[in-house]
Parts: structure tokens; sequence; C-alpha cells
């Protein structure tokens, strides 16, 4: 028998000529044929949902929200390698790892589902092995089934390539994913596909970071044509703009640290939907300095108080890259827009420069300079401690301003970029307090 016909598993790759055709494949290609075409492989699916071709990658990385087509991406991947078809492979590769949380996901979803490799099979179907818990196609290419839950499992077979499903969901993710890396090694392109919710673990950090790791994100909304009408609008009005819905539905990373001095538990609970009556309005300004590409965003943050004392953040208006008379007139505009008493500006890299900015674009403007003399982490303490005491409220989501409060650490944030965004909010919050009779922690300059 030949390599393409045995019902045993290969042990690497069997190459088609150039322009050949599959022995599946009909001569004269059927009406049916060419309907199974525009509804599966490559032609029913979304660039995002096709492997990468730029070059070789070890690693194809799927960060997708929920029904955002992932599933469908992978299904379709592996019934391509099996079957060489482009853009997924000019050749039979076999064997195939399919590797779930449980072996009952592997089988309902991964191959059972609806997005799975047998509804994508329309050609070259394959046939479910229960008791070997495998596919095997009619040319002999095989997908062998594994559970995350037992990574030891891993130790010892071979393959040629493998495709994980929800990786970063699995109980023990390293020990499953090291053990599948040392048998990733038949063939001449041992890779790996990996369909994933998001979730800040380090090992997920560590993949993408990986040189030979391509990384796709698919948001949920993205397949609404395939998804029931009312799904997304429901979605959207639960949970538009919150931690979960970020992270569900958009396919963010909203990672946290153990030192930060915010959570996103806390920003959850501190959450309102409208904004109320406000005795005084503070506008904050943390100019960069410089308006380079690469230099820090220019941080633009609103605040009210309300007559009883509670501290609402109205909204983050901070701008990257851009001029001086780019981030004056953003500021400006938001001041007005919001009916602002005062601007707060930290003078300690521009000096009269920045006042002076601001009077060019609006010389109305009741602006006061501040210069800050303790460390950011020390000014934000304070402010810190307002949130956790519930006397500041978030009227709506405030994205990457919450991003920045809970990736604020000792040394700062990860990135080693400067918190502008939280700066100003300190400024903001720091200016009501000390206008209701707190005490201030800035210096006014003179």
């Amino acid at each position: 028998m030949s390599a393409l016909s045995s019902p045993r598993p290969n042990n690497g790759s069997t190459i088609l000529p150039e322009n050949a055709r599959p022995p599946w494949y009909p001569n004269e290609p059927s009406t049916l044929v060419r309907r199974a075409a525009l509804t599966s492989g490559p032609l029913a699916l979304r660039e995002a949902q096709k492997p990468p071709r730029h070059r070789r990658w070890s690693t194809w990385l799927l960060l997708g929200g929920r029904g955002s087509g992932k599933t469908r991406a992978g299904a379709e991947w592996v019934h391509g390698l099996a079957s060489a078809v482009r853009p997924f492979a000019r050749t039979v590769t076999s064997p195939i790892a399919l590797v779930g949380e449980t072996l009952a996901d592997v089988r309902e979803v991964m191959i059972d589902g609806p997005a799975g490799i047998l509804a994508c099979a329309r050609y070259n179907r394959p046939v479910y092995e229960v008791t070997r818990r495998r596919l095997v196609w009619p040319n002999g290419a095989v997908a062998q089934a594994f559970s995350a839950h037992d990574p030891g499992s891993l130790r010892g077979p071979q393959f040629a390539a493998a495709w994980c499903d929800e990786a970063m969901k699995w109980p023990h993710p390293r020990e499953a994913w090291d053990m599948l890396q040392f048998g990733l090694r038949l063939g001449d392109w041992p890779r790996l596909a990996a369909t994933t919710t998001p979730r800040p673990l380090k090992l997920l950090a560590e993949i993408m970071a990986d040189a030979a790791t391509v990384t796709t994100r698919m948001k949920t909304a993205d397949n609404a044509a395939n998804l029931a009408g009312t799904f997304l609008a429901t979605m959207r009005k639960r949970y538009g703009g919150t931690r979960l819905g970020r992270q569900e539905l958009d396919a963010e990373i909203l990672a946290e640290r153990e030192d930060a001095l915010w959570t996103r538990a806390m920003l959850d609970r501190v959450r309102i939907g409208a904004p109320a009556d406000y005795a005084r309005v503070v506008l904050a300004v943390d100019p960069p300095a410089s308006a380079k590409h690469t230099s820090d965003a220019c941080g633009i943050v609103v605040a009210g108080m309300t007559d009883d004392g509670a501290i609402h953040v109205l909204g983050d208006h901070s701008v990257s890259a851009a001029a001086p008379s780019q981030w004056a007139g953003r500021a400006v505009a938001a001041y007005h827009a919001a009916g602002a008493d005062i601007l707060v500006a930290e003078v300690n890299q521009g000096g009269d420069m920045v006042k002076s900015v601001i009077a060019t674009v609006d010389s109305s403007i009741n602006v006061r300079a501040v210069r800050a003399t303790r460390g950011k982490w020390l000014r934000a303490e304070p402010v810190a401690a307002l949130y956790e005491q519930g006397r500041v409220r978030h009227v709506g989501v405030l994205a990457e301003l919450e991003d920045e409060m809970c990736d604020f650490g000792l040394d700062g944030l990860s990135s080693n970029r400067s918190p502008d965004r939280l700066d100003a909010l300190v400024w903001a919050i720091a200016e009501l307090v000390a206008g209701a009779g707190g005490k201030p922690r800035v210096r006014a300059v003179r």
C-alpha cells in the first residue's frame, strides 16, 4: 500500500507533486463539491482564520473572544494539514495531536462540535475510532486525542503538528504545554496552533514573546455573520467595556500585578452608569516632555465632586504623540465640554511653557500649575486609599486609564513607560480633595 492509501499514520509528511491534486479530489468537481468549497476550507474563512503565510513559525496563537471563530480556524487548519490543501499545507501532515482540557472536550468540541473537524470535512472525510481515540483520514493521516488533565500521556508519542484548544484554561497548562513541545519532532516543519480565550498567565506571555510565535487576535464581533442576531446586542449590553467583556468578547489580556495599588475587582465595584450634579469639576493635565512618536502620552483626566463629597472620574481624554498645540487644544475642548472650574497642569517637564501653550489656545482658561515634589507611588497612595474607602467612582469604563491603574506598582508600570493617565488622575483628585478642605499633596507654582 502507498503512504497515501495506508490506514496507518505517517511519520512526517507525504509530498505531493507540484500542482497535483490529492487522490481523493475528483477530476471534474461536481456542483456539490463546488458548494462544499464555499462552506468549508479556505474560501469560507476570514483572513484572520487562515494560518500565517509570511514566514515559517512554530506556534500560531489565536487569541479569540467567545464565538469569534477560533475553533473553526483550528479545525480547518487540522483538516487542511491532513488533506494537503493550501494555504494550510503542501504536504499531507501526520500524525497530529489534538489536545483539549479533557478527552470529552476534544470529542465534543474539536471533533464533533458544530465548528469541529468533522463539520469542516466536506471532502477527504476522516473517521473517528472511538476505542483508539483518534481520527483517521482516507489518505492515512491520523490525529490523536489527548487530555491536558494528563500531561504524562504526551510523554512518548511524537507528532508533525498539534492543535491545542483553550490552552489557557487547562488545569496544568505549563506541564501539558511542555510535554507537547518535546513531542513535536516529525517532518520538516513541526508546528502548533493554539486557539484560546486569553487569560493573564505567565505561560501566555512567554508564548507571545517567543520569536517563533505568530499571534492573531479575533473579537466576537468579527464573527457577527455567524452568530445569533440578538447575541451580540445582549453581550454588549451586559458586558460591554467590563473586565469580563474585554477578556471574553474582545480577547484582551487583562493582567494584574500583585503590588498594584488598584485591582480590576476594585474598579468594577466603584463603577456607576451616569454622572451626577457636581459642586466642582477639575481637569488635570500631565504633559509629555516631547511630541515624538515614541514620547509619553499627555494625560488628560476630568473628575468632579458632588455636594456630599463623592468624587466621580468623568473622562479620560489623554492623547499620544501630540504636539503641544494638539494636546492643549484637546485639554481645552474637554475643559469646556465638562464645564470645568479649573485646569490643573503639572509643570515639572515644561515649566512656564505649559501655561503659555494652554493660554495660546484659550486665555480664558483658569489654569493652576502644580509641581510634583514626591515620587509617583507616594502621590498615588492616598488616592488609592480613597478608592478603598468607596469615596471615588468611575462613570462608565475608562479602559486605558484603568489598565494603567492596575499595572502600577512600586517600580511604576511593567512597560517602564510613564503612567501619564494615572498621573493626571492623581492631580485631579488631589485638587478636588484640597478644595474640599483636605490636605493637598501638591505644591502650587506661583
